[in-house]
């Protein structure tokens, strides 16, 4: 799918404009995002509206999920008013339900329903093993509910690599994913880390750990990847634009 030409460039996002397709109830996406923002490059949140669940279990988990999904399209239909050159997903769950091709189809769903390419976060991952190379066995960590994590699983099993490992937060609502502390975070990576893995790896967009993922890959010795940074650098690099940026981990900074 061609990018539009324009009349004259956008004035602020004048190399690309991307729209951001994102829950309601995340606080994360957007200021993430923006972090990793380069010149010349713009984001356009666009939210899909879905209450905040509560008391969530593993099968009011996919519910939920299963809820943005659907109404990802009127996510999709608001953010084509600011005429954009690309969409980027900033919910990551749904875009690993199927495996590879459950994957695929949700994602040419989107892309056909918008007439533009889409990243998503599951396909980034990939794109980043492939990045930083020798990457066969993960541990994952997740703000998810076990039946999640095995749609992680299975999608990383279809692309040849082993879930060595993982670990579902359990959160009990939406919104308090984006409280999960810092200190958590580094109590379950240590957890998760061995001689047999070679990367870890978070998902969850709400799930704050771009900065933390980048200081943990310093002294873990390895590729320790947030799907916020992934998603976004994959969403650079697919638009041509090769800018790289300190401070988020190697994949931004070498890649």
């Amino acid at each position: 799918m061609p990018i539009k030409p324009r009349p004259a460039p956008d004035a602020q996002g004048y190399r690309r404009l991307f729209g951001v397709l994102g829950p309601s109830t995340n606080t994360i996406v957007q200021p993430d995002f923006d972090s990793l923002r380069v010149r010349g490059v713009t984001n356009h949140y666009s939210r899909i509206v879905v209450e905040d669940a509560q008391a969530i279990s593993d099968e009011t988990f996919m519910a939920g999920t299963l809820e943005i999904s659907r109404n990802t399209i009127d996510a999709v239909r608001g953010v084509l008013t600011c005429n954009p050159d690309y969409l980027v997903m900033g919910m990551s769950a749904v875009t690993f339900y199927g495996g590879a091709e459950g994957a695929t189809k949700w994602r040419d769903n989107i892309e056909s329903e918008a007439g533009l390419k889409l990243c998503t976060g599951s396909q980034s991952l990939i794109e980043a093993f492939n990045a930083y190379g020798g990457i066969k066995k993960i541990a994952v960590i997740s703000p998810y509910y076990p039946s999640a994590n095995a749609q992680v699983a299975h999608f990383m099993s279809d692309h040849g690599i082993d879930v060595v490992r993982d670990e579902c937060l359990r959160c009990p609502s939406w919104t308090s994913i984006a409280q999960v502390s810092t200190d958590t975070l580094r109590d379950e990576l240590k957890k998760l880390d061995g001689d047999d893995i070679d990367a870890l790896v978070q998902v969850g967009t709400n799930l704050s750990m771009t900065r933390f993922a980048a200081a943990a890959e310093l002294y873990l010795g390895k590729p320790v990847i947030a799907i916020n940074t992934a998603t976004y650098w994959n969403a650079l690099r697919q638009n041509g634009i090769a800018d790289q940026i300190d401070g988020f981990g190697r994949l931004m900074a070498e890649f």
